[in-house]
Protein backbone atom coordinates (compact mmCIF):
# COMPACT_ATOMS: atom_id res chain seq x y z
CA UNK A 1 0.00 0.00 0.00
CA UNK A 2 1.28 3.34 -1.24
CA UNK A 3 -0.64 5.92 0.07
CA UNK A 4 0.77 8.46 2.69
CA UNK A 5 -1.50 7.80 6.31
CA UNK A 6 0.07 11.13 7.53
CA UNK A 7 0.06 13.23 4.58
CA UNK A 8 -4.01 12.30 4.80
CA UNK A 9 -4.55 12.51 8.46
CA UNK A 10 -3.29 15.78 7.70
CA UNK A 11 -5.73 16.81 4.64
CA UNK A 12 -8.57 15.07 6.28
CA UNK A 13 -7.91 17.29 9.64
CA UNK A 14 -7.63 20.82 6.99
CA UNK A 15 -11.07 19.40 5.15
CA UNK A 16 -12.86 18.64 8.21
CA UNK A 17 -12.15 22.04 9.69
CA UNK A 18 -13.39 23.91 6.92
CA UNK A 19 -16.78 21.73 6.73
CA UNK A 20 -17.39 22.35 10.81
CA UNK A 21 -16.77 25.77 9.87
CA UNK A 22 -19.83 25.64 7.61
CA UNK A 23 -21.59 22.95 9.54
CA UNK A 24 -21.56 25.61 12.60
CA UNK A 25 -22.50 28.65 10.93
CA UNK A 26 -25.55 26.91 9.32
CA UNK A 27 -26.45 25.44 12.71
CA UNK A 28 -26.35 29.13 14.57
CA UNK A 29 -28.26 30.51 11.62
CA UNK A 30 -30.98 27.73 12.07
CA UNK A 31 -30.73 28.48 15.79
CA UNK A 32 -30.82 31.98 15.96
CA UNK A 33 -34.17 31.75 13.83
CA UNK A 34 -35.37 29.28 15.92
CA UNK A 35 -34.90 31.62 18.91
CA UNK A 36 -36.46 34.57 17.36
CA UNK A 37 -39.30 33.05 15.55
CA UNK A 38 -40.79 30.09 17.72
CA UNK A 39 -39.19 30.43 20.88
CA UNK A 40 -36.11 28.92 23.06
CA UNK A 41 -38.52 25.88 24.14
CA UNK A 42 -38.48 24.35 20.94
CA UNK A 43 -34.70 24.86 20.67
CA UNK A 44 -34.64 22.95 24.13
CA UNK A 45 -36.38 20.23 22.81
CA UNK A 46 -34.34 19.62 18.89
CA UNK A 47 -31.05 20.55 20.41
CA UNK A 48 -31.04 19.07 23.85
CA UNK A 49 -33.70 16.59 24.44
CA UNK A 50 -33.59 14.78 20.45
CA UNK A 51 -29.77 14.91 19.39
CA UNK A 52 -28.44 13.96 22.90
CA UNK A 53 -30.90 10.30 21.85
CA UNK A 54 -29.34 10.69 18.42
CA UNK A 55 -25.66 10.71 20.16
CA UNK A 56 -26.32 8.48 22.38
CA UNK A 57 -27.42 6.10 19.77
CA UNK A 58 -25.15 6.58 17.83
CA UNK A 59 -22.23 6.49 19.91
CA UNK A 60 -22.92 3.45 21.66
CA UNK A 61 -23.96 1.58 18.91
CA UNK A 62 -20.62 2.37 16.70
CA UNK A 63 -17.86 3.93 18.01
CA UNK A 64 -16.52 0.83 19.45
CA UNK A 65 -16.49 -1.17 16.45
CA UNK A 66 -15.46 1.70 14.75
CA UNK A 67 -12.29 2.16 16.67
CA UNK A 68 -11.67 -1.59 17.06
CA UNK A 69 -11.75 -1.93 13.17
CA UNK A 70 -9.71 0.85 12.64
CA UNK A 71 -6.92 -0.42 15.04
CA UNK A 72 -7.28 -4.02 13.55
CA UNK A 73 -5.85 -3.22 9.96
CA UNK A 74 -2.26 -4.22 11.77
CA UNK A 75 -3.65 -7.37 12.50
CA UNK A 76 -2.90 -9.79 9.40
CA UNK A 77 -5.26 -12.58 11.17
CA UNK A 78 -8.69 -10.18 10.61
CA UNK A 79 -9.20 -10.32 6.96
CA UNK A 80 -11.56 -7.56 4.95
CA UNK A 81 -14.64 -10.34 5.47
CA UNK A 82 -14.59 -10.04 9.13
CA UNK A 83 -14.42 -6.57 9.02
CA UNK A 84 -16.92 -5.97 7.18
CA UNK A 85 -19.18 -8.72 8.88
CA UNK A 86 -17.99 -6.34 12.12
CA UNK A 87 -19.56 -3.23 10.87
CA UNK A 88 -22.62 -4.17 10.30
CA UNK A 89 -23.28 -5.14 13.57
CA UNK A 90 -24.01 -1.64 14.26
CA UNK A 91 -27.22 -2.00 12.54
CA UNK A 92 -29.07 -4.23 15.24
CA UNK A 93 -27.05 -2.76 18.45
CA UNK A 94 -28.47 0.55 17.39
CA UNK A 95 -32.16 -1.25 16.55
CA UNK A 96 -31.86 -3.32 20.18
CA UNK A 97 -30.30 0.19 22.30
CA UNK A 98 -33.35 2.12 20.52
CA UNK A 99 -36.23 0.32 22.27
CA UNK A 100 -34.60 0.99 25.54
CA UNK A 101 -33.51 4.53 24.83
CA UNK A 102 -36.92 5.36 23.49
CA UNK A 103 -38.86 3.96 26.32
CA UNK A 104 -36.43 6.20 28.89
CA UNK A 105 -36.96 9.33 26.84
CA UNK A 106 -40.47 9.41 26.19
CA UNK A 107 -41.47 8.09 29.89
CA UNK A 108 -38.78 8.32 32.38
CA UNK A 109 -36.86 12.16 31.44
CA UNK A 110 -38.69 15.36 32.51
CA UNK A 111 -41.84 15.91 30.71
CA UNK A 112 -42.66 18.17 27.84
CA UNK A 113 -45.79 20.87 27.64
CA UNK A 114 -48.56 18.95 26.44
CA UNK A 115 -49.06 21.06 23.50
CA UNK A 116 -45.06 19.77 22.58
CA UNK A 117 -45.71 16.28 23.53
CA UNK A 118 -47.48 14.74 19.85
CA UNK A 119 -44.68 16.21 17.93
CA UNK A 120 -41.86 15.45 20.30
CA UNK A 121 -42.72 11.88 20.41
CA UNK A 122 -42.67 11.76 16.82
CA UNK A 123 -39.18 13.57 16.72
CA UNK A 124 -38.06 10.45 19.45
CA UNK A 125 -39.01 7.76 16.97
CA UNK A 126 -38.03 9.98 13.66
CA UNK A 127 -34.37 9.86 15.18
CA UNK A 128 -34.57 6.27 16.14
CA UNK A 129 -35.04 5.40 12.53
CA UNK A 130 -32.51 7.49 11.16
CA UNK A 131 -29.69 6.21 13.40
CA UNK A 132 -30.94 2.74 12.33
CA UNK A 133 -30.94 3.03 9.09
CA UNK A 134 -27.61 5.61 8.61
CA UNK A 135 -25.74 2.65 9.95
CA UNK A 136 -26.48 0.26 6.90
CA UNK A 137 -23.74 2.83 5.19
CA UNK A 138 -20.82 2.44 7.89
CA UNK A 139 -18.90 -0.17 5.65
CA UNK A 140 -18.41 1.97 2.43
CA UNK A 141 -17.76 4.78 5.16
CA UNK A 142 -15.07 2.50 6.57
CA UNK A 143 -13.64 1.54 3.35
CA UNK A 144 -12.92 5.45 2.27
CA UNK A 145 -11.24 6.09 5.61
CA UNK A 146 -9.15 3.32 5.70
CA UNK A 147 -8.14 3.78 1.73
CA UNK A 148 -8.10 7.51 1.92
CA UNK A 149 -10.82 8.72 -0.04
CA UNK A 150 -10.68 12.05 2.10
CA UNK A 151 -12.77 14.30 -0.36
CA UNK A 152 -15.77 11.66 -0.22
CA UNK A 153 -16.37 12.20 3.44
CA UNK A 154 -16.48 16.03 3.19
CA UNK A 155 -18.52 16.12 0.16
CA UNK A 156 -20.97 13.13 2.11
CA UNK A 157 -21.27 15.17 5.31
CA UNK A 158 -21.68 18.53 3.67
CA UNK A 159 -24.18 17.38 1.39
CA UNK A 160 -25.89 15.79 4.87
CA UNK A 161 -25.80 18.89 6.71
CA UNK A 162 -27.00 20.67 3.68
CA UNK A 163 -29.74 18.55 2.55
CA UNK A 164 -31.03 18.33 6.24
CA UNK A 165 -30.81 21.98 6.72
CA UNK A 166 -32.60 22.53 3.83
CA UNK A 167 -35.44 20.48 4.23
CA UNK A 168 -35.65 21.71 7.90
CA UNK A 169 -35.67 25.18 6.84
CA UNK A 170 -38.33 25.05 3.99
CA UNK A 171 -40.88 22.64 5.98
CA UNK A 172 -40.81 25.46 9.18
CA UNK A 173 -40.92 28.50 6.87
CA UNK A 174 -44.41 27.11 5.63
CA UNK A 175 -45.48 26.04 8.95
CA UNK A 176 -43.94 27.35 12.16
CA UNK A 177 -46.27 24.97 13.93
CA UNK A 178 -44.66 21.85 12.98
CA UNK A 179 -40.94 22.73 14.02
CA UNK A 180 -40.14 19.52 15.85
CA UNK A 181 -41.65 17.21 12.64
CA UNK A 182 -39.96 18.83 10.53
CA UNK A 183 -37.02 18.30 12.46
CA UNK A 184 -37.59 14.50 12.53
CA UNK A 185 -38.10 14.32 8.65
CA UNK A 186 -35.00 16.00 8.50
CA UNK A 187 -32.81 13.76 10.02
CA UNK A 188 -33.80 10.96 8.15
CA UNK A 189 -33.99 12.72 4.57
CA UNK A 190 -29.91 13.29 5.54
CA UNK A 191 -29.69 9.23 6.54
CA UNK A 192 -30.87 8.35 3.16
CA UNK A 193 -28.66 10.98 1.65
CA UNK A 194 -25.45 9.58 3.15
CA UNK A 195 -26.29 5.85 2.28
CA UNK A 196 -26.89 6.56 -1.03
CA UNK A 197 -24.20 9.11 -1.74
CA UNK A 198 -21.73 6.31 -0.13
CA UNK A 199 -23.30 3.25 -1.80
CA UNK A 200 -23.30 5.15 -5.71
CA UNK A 201 -19.88 6.43 -4.91
CA UNK A 202 -18.04 3.16 -4.83
CA UNK A 203 -20.81 2.01 -7.19
CA UNK A 204 -18.94 3.99 -9.67
CA UNK A 205 -15.94 3.87 -8.32
CA UNK A 206 -15.45 -0.24 -8.34
CA UNK A 207 -16.35 -0.73 -11.90
CA UNK A 208 -13.66 2.37 -12.77
CA UNK A 209 -10.98 0.05 -11.32
CA UNK A 210 -11.78 -3.05 -12.51
CA UNK A 211 -10.99 -1.42 -16.09
CA UNK A 212 -7.98 0.42 -14.77
CA UNK A 213 -6.46 -2.53 -14.15
CA UNK A 214 -7.40 -4.17 -17.21
CA UNK A 215 -6.21 -0.87 -18.76
CA UNK A 216 -2.36 -0.93 -16.71
CA UNK A 217 -1.89 -4.44 -17.98
CA UNK A 218 -2.06 -2.46 -21.60
CA UNK A 219 -0.31 0.54 -20.81
CA UNK A 220 2.67 0.49 -18.57
CA UNK A 221 2.34 4.08 -18.20
CA UNK A 222 0.89 5.73 -14.94
CA UNK A 223 1.07 9.28 -16.38
CA UNK A 224 -0.80 8.06 -19.46
CA UNK A 225 -3.19 6.10 -16.86
CA UNK A 226 -3.55 8.85 -14.49
CA UNK A 227 -4.62 11.39 -17.53
CA UNK A 228 -7.71 8.54 -18.55
CA UNK A 229 -8.61 8.14 -14.92
CA UNK A 230 -7.39 10.52 -12.30
CA UNK A 231 -4.65 10.15 -9.24
CA UNK A 232 -7.13 7.91 -7.02
CA UNK A 233 -6.88 4.75 -8.94
CA UNK A 234 -3.20 4.68 -8.08
CA UNK A 235 -1.63 2.23 -5.17
CA UNK A 236 -5.13 0.11 -5.59
CA UNK A 237 -3.09 -3.23 -5.17
CA UNK A 238 -5.00 -4.30 -1.97
CA UNK A 239 -8.38 -2.84 -2.61
CA UNK A 240 -10.51 -6.03 -1.56
CA UNK A 241 -13.72 -5.19 -3.56
CA UNK A 242 -15.03 -6.29 -6.97
CA UNK A 243 -18.67 -5.16 -6.28
CA UNK A 244 -20.47 -3.49 -3.96
CA UNK A 245 -22.54 -6.57 -3.00
CA UNK A 246 -19.37 -7.23 -1.40
CA UNK A 247 -19.70 -4.50 0.95
CA UNK A 248 -22.83 -6.26 2.75
CA UNK A 249 -22.36 -9.05 5.28
CA UNK A 250 -21.44 -12.52 4.28
CA UNK A 251 -20.86 -11.94 0.86
CA UNK A 252 -17.01 -10.68 0.49
CA UNK A 253 -15.37 -14.19 0.51
CA UNK A 254 -14.01 -15.42 3.86
CA UNK A 255 -11.84 -18.81 4.36
CA UNK A 256 -12.19 -17.86 7.89
CA UNK A 257 -14.51 -17.92 10.86
CA UNK A 258 -17.35 -15.33 10.38
CA UNK A 259 -16.01 -13.24 13.04
CA UNK A 260 -12.35 -12.22 14.65
CA UNK A 261 -12.20 -13.04 18.39
CA UNK A 262 -9.26 -10.87 18.78
CA UNK A 263 -11.42 -8.14 17.09
CA UNK A 264 -14.55 -9.42 19.66
CA UNK A 265 -12.08 -8.65 22.38
CA UNK A 266 -11.07 -5.27 21.10
CA UNK A 267 -14.76 -4.39 20.91
CA UNK A 268 -16.24 -5.01 24.29
CA UNK A 269 -13.12 -3.33 25.81
CA UNK A 270 -13.67 -0.22 23.45
CA UNK A 271 -17.77 -0.73 24.39
CA UNK A 272 -17.24 -0.56 28.22
CA UNK A 273 -15.28 2.49 27.63
CA UNK A 274 -17.53 3.97 24.93
CA UNK A 275 -20.45 3.70 27.27
CA UNK A 276 -18.48 6.19 29.60
CA UNK A 277 -16.88 8.25 27.87
CA UNK A 278 -20.18 9.18 26.23
CA UNK A 279 -21.53 10.18 29.52
CA UNK A 280 -18.48 12.14 29.98
CA UNK A 281 -19.19 13.80 26.88
CA UNK A 282 -22.97 14.57 27.04
CA UNK A 283 -23.03 14.30 30.86
CA UNK A 284 -24.74 17.75 31.55
CA UNK A 285 -27.20 16.96 28.99
CA UNK A 286 -28.22 13.60 30.48
CA UNK A 287 -28.54 15.74 33.84
CA UNK A 288 -30.42 18.51 32.32
CA UNK A 289 -33.16 16.14 31.22
CA UNK A 290 -33.35 13.70 34.00
CA UNK A 291 -33.83 16.02 36.92
CA UNK A 292 -35.66 19.47 35.79
CA UNK A 293 -32.76 21.54 36.83
CA UNK A 294 -33.12 24.21 34.17
CA UNK A 295 -36.11 24.48 32.16
CA UNK A 296 -36.22 23.96 28.25
CA UNK A 297 -36.07 27.92 27.59
CA UNK A 298 -32.71 27.82 29.79
CA UNK A 299 -31.40 24.77 28.39
CA UNK A 300 -31.91 26.39 24.50
CA UNK A 301 -30.00 29.46 26.41
CA UNK A 302 -26.93 26.56 27.52
CA UNK A 303 -26.78 24.82 23.89
CA UNK A 304 -26.73 27.70 22.36
CA UNK A 305 -24.03 29.50 24.79
CA UNK A 306 -22.16 25.97 24.75
CA UNK A 307 -22.08 25.83 20.76
CA UNK A 308 -20.28 29.02 21.05
CA UNK A 309 -17.99 28.01 23.47
CA UNK A 310 -17.51 25.02 21.76
CA UNK A 311 -16.35 26.73 18.62
CA UNK A 312 -12.69 25.98 18.90
CA UNK A 313 -13.55 22.69 19.51
CA UNK A 314 -15.53 21.83 17.04
CA UNK A 315 -13.90 23.69 14.46
CA UNK A 316 -10.25 22.85 15.25
CA UNK A 317 -9.81 20.12 18.14
CA UNK A 318 -12.27 17.75 17.22
CA UNK A 319 -10.86 17.34 13.58
CA UNK A 320 -7.06 17.62 14.49
CA UNK A 321 -7.82 15.10 17.57
CA UNK A 322 -9.69 12.15 14.49
CA UNK A 323 -6.90 12.60 12.21
CA UNK A 324 -4.47 12.44 14.98
CA UNK A 325 -5.88 8.74 16.24
CA UNK A 326 -6.19 7.99 12.42
CA UNK A 327 -2.54 8.51 12.02
CA UNK A 328 -1.47 7.10 15.57
CA UNK A 329 -3.33 3.56 15.23
CA UNK A 330 -1.73 3.29 11.55
CA UNK A 331 1.64 4.03 12.55
CA UNK A 332 2.11 2.38 16.12
CA UNK A 333 1.46 -1.40 16.27
CA UNK A 334 -1.25 -1.29 19.64
CA UNK A 335 0.31 -5.15 20.57
CA UNK A 336 3.71 -4.62 20.04
CA UNK A 337 6.18 -2.85 22.23
CA UNK A 338 8.02 0.43 20.88
CA UNK A 339 11.49 -0.89 20.90
CA UNK A 340 10.42 -3.84 18.90
CA UNK A 341 8.84 -1.34 15.91
CA UNK A 342 10.12 0.73 13.13
CA UNK A 343 12.43 3.29 15.09
CA UNK A 344 11.65 5.67 12.13
CA UNK A 345 7.92 5.57 12.40
CA UNK A 346 8.21 5.74 16.29
CA UNK A 347 10.14 8.98 15.78
CA UNK A 348 8.12 10.08 13.52
CA UNK A 349 4.83 9.49 15.90
CA UNK A 350 6.85 11.20 18.90
CA UNK A 351 7.59 14.58 16.64
CA UNK A 352 4.28 14.72 15.21
CA UNK A 353 2.48 14.22 19.38
CA UNK A 354 4.46 16.87 20.36
CA UNK A 355 4.17 19.38 17.73
CA UNK A 356 0.23 18.77 17.70
CA UNK A 357 -0.02 19.35 21.58
CA UNK A 358 1.75 22.60 21.43
CA UNK A 359 -0.16 23.84 18.59
CA UNK A 360 -3.67 22.78 20.37
CA UNK A 361 -2.70 24.19 23.35
CA UNK A 362 -1.76 27.48 21.99
CA UNK A 363 -4.80 27.57 20.40
CA UNK A 364 -6.56 26.88 23.70
CA UNK A 365 -4.90 29.81 25.82
CA UNK A 366 -5.35 32.08 22.57
CA UNK A 367 -9.04 31.68 23.06
CA UNK A 368 -9.22 31.60 27.03
CA UNK A 369 -7.30 35.06 26.84
CA UNK A 370 -8.97 36.58 24.36
CA UNK A 371 -12.51 35.20 25.30
CA UNK A 372 -12.65 36.96 28.54
CA UNK A 373 -12.60 40.10 26.80
CA UNK A 374 -14.74 39.55 23.94
CA UNK A 375 -17.75 37.07 25.17
CA UNK A 376 -20.11 39.66 26.19
CA UNK A 377 -19.38 41.32 22.42
CA UNK A 378 -20.07 38.03 20.47
CA UNK A 379 -22.88 37.17 22.19
CA UNK A 380 -24.47 40.50 21.60
CA UNK A 381 -23.77 40.57 18.35
CA UNK A 382 -25.37 37.01 17.78
CA UNK A 383 -28.17 36.80 20.23
CA UNK A 384 -29.51 41.23 20.37
CA UNK A 385 -29.49 42.83 23.82
CA UNK A 386 -32.49 40.64 24.75
CA UNK A 387 -30.20 37.55 24.90
CA UNK A 388 -27.29 39.32 26.94
CA UNK A 389 -29.67 40.96 29.26
CA UNK A 390 -28.67 39.53 32.93
CA UNK A 391 -25.17 38.74 32.41
CA UNK A 392 -25.63 35.04 32.69
CA UNK A 393 -25.07 33.97 28.98
CA UNK A 394 -21.41 35.97 29.02
CA UNK A 395 -20.30 34.05 32.44
CA UNK A 396 -21.25 31.03 30.92
CA UNK A 397 -18.90 31.81 27.50
CA UNK A 398 -16.03 33.18 29.63
CA UNK A 399 -16.09 29.91 31.58
CA UNK A 400 -16.41 27.72 28.31
CA UNK A 401 -13.26 29.62 27.51
CA UNK A 402 -11.31 28.46 30.37
CA UNK A 403 -12.43 24.58 29.19
CA UNK A 404 -11.48 25.48 26.04
CA UNK A 405 -7.81 25.07 27.66
CA UNK A 406 -7.96 21.58 29.04
CA UNK A 407 -10.55 20.18 25.72
CA UNK A 408 -7.44 21.15 23.61
CA UNK A 409 -4.88 19.08 25.60
CA UNK A 410 -7.21 16.69 26.44
CA UNK A 411 -8.47 15.57 23.11
CA UNK A 412 -4.74 14.69 22.08
CA UNK A 413 -3.70 13.29 24.71
CA UNK A 414 -6.81 10.83 25.25
CA UNK A 415 -6.51 10.11 21.51
CA UNK A 416 -2.63 8.75 21.22
CA UNK A 417 -3.74 6.67 24.25
CA UNK A 418 -6.47 5.20 22.75
CA UNK A 419 -4.39 4.72 19.59
CA UNK A 420 -2.31 2.76 21.36
CA UNK A 421 -3.81 1.16 24.17
CA UNK A 422 -3.35 -2.91 24.73
CA UNK A 423 -6.98 -4.22 25.32
CA UNK A 424 -5.87 -4.89 28.85
CA UNK A 425 -4.68 -1.41 29.27
CA UNK A 426 -8.32 0.13 27.57
CA UNK A 427 -10.08 -2.67 30.01
CA UNK A 428 -7.96 -1.17 33.26
CA UNK A 429 -8.26 2.16 32.32
CA UNK A 430 -12.51 1.39 32.34
CA UNK A 431 -12.40 1.19 35.89
CA UNK A 432 -10.89 5.18 35.98
CA UNK A 433 -13.39 5.96 33.21
CA UNK A 434 -15.97 4.72 35.86
CA UNK A 435 -15.01 6.94 38.70
CA UNK A 436 -14.46 9.42 36.52
CA UNK A 437 -18.09 9.29 35.41
CA UNK A 438 -19.39 8.72 38.61
CA UNK A 439 -17.54 12.12 40.11
CA UNK A 440 -18.95 14.68 37.01
CA UNK A 441 -22.17 13.74 37.17
CA UNK A 442 -22.19 13.87 40.87
CA UNK A 443 -20.33 17.24 40.61
CA UNK A 444 -22.41 18.56 37.66
CA UNK A 445 -25.60 17.79 39.54
CA UNK A 446 -24.26 19.73 43.17
CA UNK A 447 -22.52 22.36 41.08
CA UNK A 448 -25.67 23.25 39.43
CA UNK A 449 -27.78 23.63 42.22
CA UNK A 450 -25.18 26.12 43.66
CA UNK A 451 -24.11 27.49 40.63
CA UNK A 452 -26.88 27.50 38.39
CA UNK A 453 -25.48 26.12 34.76
CA UNK A 454 -21.98 27.52 35.51
CA UNK A 455 -21.70 24.61 37.54
CA UNK A 456 -21.90 22.25 34.51
CA UNK A 457 -18.79 23.92 33.18
CA UNK A 458 -16.87 23.81 36.33
CA UNK A 459 -17.72 20.18 36.76
CA UNK A 460 -16.32 19.34 33.16
CA UNK A 461 -13.47 21.54 33.73
CA UNK A 462 -12.46 19.03 36.94
CA UNK A 463 -12.91 16.57 34.79
CA UNK A 464 -10.65 16.63 32.18
CA UNK A 465 -8.01 18.08 34.82
CA UNK A 466 -8.43 14.48 35.95
CA UNK A 467 -8.75 12.73 32.22
CA UNK A 468 -5.38 14.56 30.93
CA UNK A 469 -3.46 13.45 34.14
CA UNK A 470 -4.02 10.31 33.58
CA UNK A 471 -3.18 10.22 29.72
CA UNK A 472 -0.10 12.59 30.06
CA UNK A 473 1.08 9.72 32.55
CA UNK A 474 0.74 6.90 30.34
CA UNK A 475 2.51 9.07 27.51
CA UNK A 476 5.35 9.33 29.73
CA UNK A 477 5.54 5.39 30.72
CA UNK A 478 4.59 4.42 26.98
CA UNK A 479 7.92 6.64 25.60
CA UNK A 480 10.32 5.96 28.45
CA UNK A 481 12.31 3.58 26.26
CA UNK A 482 11.74 5.48 23.06
CA UNK A 483 11.70 9.03 23.86
CA UNK A 484 10.18 11.80 26.01
CA UNK A 485 10.11 14.57 23.71
CA UNK A 486 6.67 15.27 23.49
CA UNK A 487 6.33 15.80 27.43
CA UNK A 488 8.94 18.67 26.92
CA UNK A 489 7.79 20.17 24.16
CA UNK A 490 4.40 20.31 23.93
CA UNK A 491 4.00 24.06 26.21
CA UNK A 492 3.96 27.00 24.28
CA UNK A 493 6.98 29.55 24.66
CA UNK A 494 7.68 32.25 27.03
CA UNK A 495 7.73 34.94 23.92
CA UNK A 496 3.99 33.88 22.63
CA UNK A 497 2.82 33.58 26.48
CA UNK A 498 4.09 36.99 27.43
CA UNK A 499 3.27 38.52 24.11
CA UNK A 500 -0.37 36.69 24.97
CA UNK A 501 -1.06 37.88 28.64
CA UNK A 502 0.15 41.80 27.08
CA UNK A 503 -2.59 41.69 24.87
CA UNK A 504 -5.01 40.30 27.15
CA UNK A 505 -4.84 42.78 29.51
CA UNK A 506 -4.94 45.50 26.30
CA UNK A 507 -8.17 44.15 25.75
CA UNK A 508 -9.61 44.04 29.10
CA UNK A 509 -8.48 47.71 29.49
CA UNK A 510 -10.39 48.36 25.39
CA UNK A 511 -13.51 46.31 26.73
CA UNK A 512 -13.95 49.07 29.89
CA UNK A 513 -13.42 52.02 27.67
CA UNK A 514 -14.44 51.29 24.42
CA UNK A 515 -17.40 48.64 25.68
CA UNK A 516 -19.97 51.24 25.96
CA UNK A 517 -18.52 53.88 23.23
CA UNK A 518 -18.03 51.58 20.02
CA UNK A 519 -17.71 48.27 19.19
CA UNK A 520 -16.10 47.98 15.93
CA UNK A 521 -12.95 50.06 18.08
CA UNK A 522 -13.17 47.19 20.46
CA UNK A 523 -12.65 44.83 17.83
CA UNK A 524 -10.03 46.29 16.12
CA UNK A 525 -8.02 46.24 19.04
CA UNK A 526 -8.26 42.98 19.67
CA UNK A 527 -7.67 42.28 16.25
CA UNK A 528 -4.70 43.66 16.53
CA UNK A 529 -3.77 41.97 19.53
CA UNK A 530 -4.09 38.61 18.40
CA UNK A 531 -2.70 39.36 15.04
CA UNK A 532 0.33 40.38 17.02
CA UNK A 533 0.17 37.05 19.00
CA UNK A 534 -0.13 34.82 16.34
CA UNK A 535 2.69 36.57 14.57
CA UNK A 536 4.66 36.15 17.59
CA UNK A 537 3.25 32.22 17.75
CA UNK A 538 4.80 31.70 14.39
CA UNK A 539 8.49 32.96 14.90
CA UNK A 540 8.75 30.84 18.26
CA UNK A 541 7.52 27.96 15.72
CA UNK A 542 9.43 29.05 12.75
CA UNK A 543 10.98 25.66 12.67
CA UNK A 544 7.05 23.40 12.93
CA UNK A 545 6.20 25.82 10.29
CA UNK A 546 9.15 24.80 7.97
CA UNK A 547 8.50 21.19 8.76
CA UNK A 548 4.70 21.92 7.81
CA UNK A 549 5.58 23.63 4.34
CA UNK A 550 7.62 21.00 3.60
CA UNK A 551 5.60 18.21 4.14
CA UNK A 552 3.34 20.39 1.88
CA UNK A 553 5.37 20.36 -0.78
CA UNK A 554 6.15 16.34 -0.80
CA UNK A 555 2.95 15.58 -0.86
CA UNK A 556 1.97 18.17 -3.87
CA UNK A 557 5.24 16.63 -5.88
CA UNK A 558 4.06 13.39 -5.26
CA UNK A 559 0.88 13.80 -6.98
CA UNK A 560 2.03 16.23 -9.64
CA UNK A 561 3.93 12.68 -10.79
Amino acid sequence: MGRNVLASSLQNASFSIIFQIFCRCITFAINAFIVRSVGRDVLGITNVRLLLLESTLLFLAKEAILRSALSSRHNKDCSWAQLINQLWITVPACFVLSIPCLYIWLNWLSQVDDHFYVQYRFGCFAIAFACVIELTAEAPIFVSQVFCFVKLKVVMDTAHIFIRSFVFIVLVLLNKDITIYAFGIAQITSAVTIIVGNYVFFYVYIARLARYRQEQKRIDDKYELRKLFGAHYENMDDFPFTSIKEMLPGVLPNPNSAFNSELQTLVLSFAKQGFLKQVLTEGEKYVMSVSPVLTFSEQATYDVVNNMGSLAARFIFRPIEDSSYFYFTQTIAREEKLVDQNREKVNEACLVLSYVCKTVTSIGLLGFVYGQSYSGTLLLLYGGAEFVEGGLPEILLRCHCLAIVLLALNGITEGYMFATNTSKQIDTYNYYMAFFSVAFLLLSYQLTNWLGPVGFILANCFNMSFRISYSLFYIRTHLKDVSDTPLKRFLPGPLFLAVLATGGILCKLSEAYFGGRSILYHIVVGAACVGCTVLTWSFENRELLRTGMARYRERKMSVAQ
